[in-house]
C-alpha cells in the first residue's frame, strides 16, 4: 500500500534526519485551530526584482507538480503604461514623470510593484491574479478596510488609489499606495535579539487588541458603501461612518472554484448562528449541484480510503449533522459572539517594522487585509498560525521558556537546532502573555475550553469538499463526547453514532495519521511548501529528490497492482484538479 510505503521511508529518515540549520522561525505549521483552509493557494511571497518581460509571470517560485497549471493561474496581463500613469497621477505626476515599475513581490492572490518617480517617490501597485476571487469584492474590500482601520489609527499603508474591476486604463483591478519605510519583519527576524522578539510580539499583540476593540453590527466583510452599492444593492448594513458598510464575506472559502455561480448567504450576517450555518449551507448547496463522487484530492491518503471514490452525500450528512446543532456552538457569553476584525494572515511578510537608535524595532505598518472578515469572537480568536507552538509540550504548559544551561556545548546542528525550538517557545509564550494582559476578550475566547472545538467544526464545515469527510466527523463525534460542556445537563443530543461507525471511524483515522506521518516527512526533507511549491533555484533538486523515492517505492512493490497504485497516485506527480473546484 502506497501508505505503508511512505510510513517506511518516514521511519528510515527519522534514523539519520538531523536538520543542519533551524527552519525559518516563520514556518508555516499546523495549528489547533486555523483560518486558512489548507488546499487553498499557497501565499509565497518573497521580494524580487524582475526584467520587464517578468511582469506578468510569476517568478519567485515552483512547483514540483502541477508547475503549468500554478503558473498559469498567477499569469496577469496589464497595460504596463496604462499602470504607469495612473500610479503617477495618484500623486500628481504624469507618465512622463515615471522612472521604472519593478517587480516588487508576489504571493499567493496578488502580485506588487513598485513605481519610482523622477523625484525619488515611490508608489506601490497591487495588482490580484485572475483566478483570485471573489472578483471585485476582493479588492473594493480590502481597500475599505484598510482605509477604516486606518481612520481608528492603525498603521497600515496609505491608499492613493484603487479599481475593483479592469474597466481602467491598467485594464486590471489595482490598488496604489504608499511606499512604506521599513524593513519585512521576516527580513530581520534572525538577527533580534530576545527582547527585540518580545517587544515586536507586545506590539502586535497590542495592535490586536485595537482592531479587536472595534465593534460592528454585523458579520461579513467591509467595504465602501459607494462600491457595495454598485453590485450589491441592498446587502448592505451602514456603520456609524456612514461612509462604510458591512456587506458579503471575502473569505475565500464561500467563493472557491465554482462556489461563485451560487446563490447562497454569505452575509452580512445578524448573529453568529447565522455565520455558523451559512458555511454549511454553502458547501451543501455546492455538493448538491456540482456533487460527484471524487478520490480525496490528498493523494496520499486515498490508500486509507481503499483507492475508492467517495461520495458527497456522506459530507452532506455530515454537514446536516453540524447544522443540528449550530445554535448550541454558540458561547454563553454574549461578549464572545459580538463582531470582531482582526488581520486576516499575520504573517511576517505582513509586517514591517523600522529601527531607531532611541526607541529600537517598531511596528511600522501591517500590510495584504485581502480577504479580512468580520466574525464573532469566538471564531476569529486563537494565536496566529506563524506564532503557535501548539505541538510543543513547553509551550502547551506555559512554561516561561529558557535556553539550555550547557548550550554553548553542543556542536554546530544542535546548538542551531535548540535555538530555534528556544525561539519558538519564546514567541508562543509571550503572545499569549501579552495578550492576556492587553485583550482580556480575546484571552478569554481562545483560553475556552471548547475553543478548539467549535473553530474545528466551522472550519471544517465550511471548507471546500476534496473527496473527504473524516475530519468534519471526528469533530462531530468529539461534539457528542462533549455535548454537556456545550449545552448543560439535561438537553438531549441529536448526533448518534453507533459502535460499528465508531470503530469504522477511528480505524480510519489511525491510517491516515500512518499516510500523513510519512507524507509530511518527506515533504519537509524535500523543502516543499503547500502545493508543493519551492523556490525557483530550488526546483530541480526537489523534483529529483521526489523522483529517487517514488523509484525506491516501485522498486519496493511486492506486485503489479502496487506498482499501478503508485503510478496512479503518488502524490508528488502531476494531477487533474478541475473537478475539485
Amino acid at each position: 500500500m502506497l501508505w505503508l510505503r511512505l510510513e517506511r521511508a518516514s521511519l528510515r529518515l527519522i534514523v539519520f534526519y538531523q536538520p543542519s540549520s533551524p527552519r525559518p522561525f516563520f514556518t508555516s505549521c499546523q495549528s489547533t485551530v486555523s483560518a486558512t483552509i489548507p488546499s487553498l493557494p499557497h501565499r509565497a511571497f518573497s521580494a524580487i526584482k524582475a526584467p520587464q518581460d517578468d511582469l506578468f509571470n510569476y517568478t519567485s517560485g515552483r512547483w514540483i507538480y502541477n508547475d503549468v497549471l500554478r503558473h498559469k493561474e498567477r499569469k496577469a496581463t496589464f497595460d504596463v503604461d496604462g499602470l504607469c500613469r495612473l500610479a503617477a497621477e495618484s500623486v500628481n505626476q504624469s507618465l512622463t514623470d515615471v522612472v521604472s515599475l519593478s517587480k516588487r513581490a508576489e504571493g499567493g492572490f496578488n502580485r506588487t510593484f513598485v513605481v519610482t518617480l523622477r523625484d525619488g517617490r515611490q508608489v506601490v501597485a497591487r495588482i490580484p491574479y485572475p483566478v483570485t476571487a471573489p472578483d471585485y469584492y476582493a479588492v473594493a474590500s480590502e481597500v475599505a478596510t484598510i482605509e477604516y482601520l486606518r481612520s481608528c489609527e492603525i498603521p497600515a499603508p496609505e491608499i492613493y488609489g484603487y479599481s475593483a474591476d479592469s474597466d481602467n486604463p491598467a485594464r486590471t483591478p489595482y490598488i496604489l499606495m504608499d511606499f512604506v519605510q521599513g524593513s519585512k519583519l521576516s527580513d530581520v527576524w534572525p538577527s533580534l535579539s530576545d527582547q527585540d522578539v518580545i517587544s515586536i510580539i507586545h506590539q502586535l499583540t497590542q495592535l490586536e487588541s485595537q482592531m479587536m476593540s472595534l465593534s460592528f453590527p454585523a458579520g461579513g466583510s467591509l467595504y465602501f458603501t459607494r462600491d457595495l452599492e454598485k453590485v450589491a444593492r441592498g446587502l448592505s448594513i451602514p456603520l456609524e461612518d456612514k461612509r462604510f458598510c458591512v456587506g458579503p464575506d471575502t473569505k475565500l472559502a464561500l467563493w472557491y472554484g465554482r462556489r461563485t455561480q451560487l446563490d447562497v448567504n454569505r452575509g452580512p450576517y445578524l448573529n453568529a448562528e447565522e455565520v455558523l450555518a451559512a458555511a454549511a449551507q454553502k458547501e451543501i448547496a455546492y455538493l448538491k449541484q456540482f456533487g460527484q463522487p471524487l478520490l480525496p484530492l490528498r493523494r496520499e491518503r486515498r490508500p486509507s480510503y481503499k483507492l475508492q471514490p467517495q461520495s458527497p452525500l456522506d459530507h452532506v450528512e455530515n454537514l446536516e449533522r453540524y447544522l443540528s446543532i449550530t445554535s448550541s456552538l454558540v458561547p454563553r457569553d454574549p461578549a464572545l459572539s459580538r463582531f470582531r476584525i482582526r488581520h486576516p494572515d499575520l504573517h511576517p511578510n505582513n509586517v514591517f517594522v523600522s529601527q531607531s537608535p532611541d526607541s529600537g524595532w517598531k511596528v511600522a505598518s501591517l500590510f495584504d487585509f485581502q480577504h479580512t472578515s468580520i466574525l464573532p469572537m469566538f471564531l476569529l480568536a486563537g494565536i496566529p498560525q506563524r506564532l503557535q507552538n501548539h505541538a510543543d509540550s513547553v509551550s502547551q504548559s506555559m512554561t516561561p521558556p529558557s535556553r539550555p544551561a550547557n548550550i554553548d556545548e553542543f556542536g554546530e546542528a544542535k546548538r542551531a537546532s535548540e535555538e530555534y525550538r528556544y525561539r519558538c517557545r519564546l514567541v508562543h509564550y509571550h503572545y499569549v502573555t501579552s495578550t492576556k494582559e492587553c485583550n482580556h476578550l480575546h484571552f478569554a475566547a481562545f483560553t475556552d475550553p471548547l475553543y478548539a472545538l467549535r473553530g474545528r467544526l466551522f472550519l471544517h464545515a465550511g471548507g471546500p469538499w476534496e473527496g473527504e469527510t473524516s475530519e468534519l466527523k471526528v469533530a462531530l463525534i468529539d461534539a457528542a463526547k462533549e455535548w454537556e460542556k456545550l449545552t448543560g445537563v439535561g438537553v438531549p443530543c441529536p448526533l448518534k453514532f453507533d459502535a460499528k461507525d465508531l470503530h469504522e471511524t477511528t480505524v480510519l483515522v489511525e491510517e491516515l495519521g500512518k499516510a500523513s506521518r510519512g507524507f509530511e516527512l518527506l515533504q519537509s526533507m524535500g523543502g516543499v511548501g503547500e502545493e508543493g511549491w519551492v523556490p525557483a533555484e530550488d526546483y530541480e533538486s526537489a523534483v529529483a529528490f521526489f523522483k529517487g523515492w517514488k523509484e525506491k517505492a516501485l522498486a519496493e512493490a511486492e506486485s503489479v497492482e502496487e506498482r499501478d497504485e503508485i503510478m496512479a497516485h503518488w502524490p508528488w506527480d502531476d494531477m487533474d484538479e478541475e473537478m475539485y473546484m
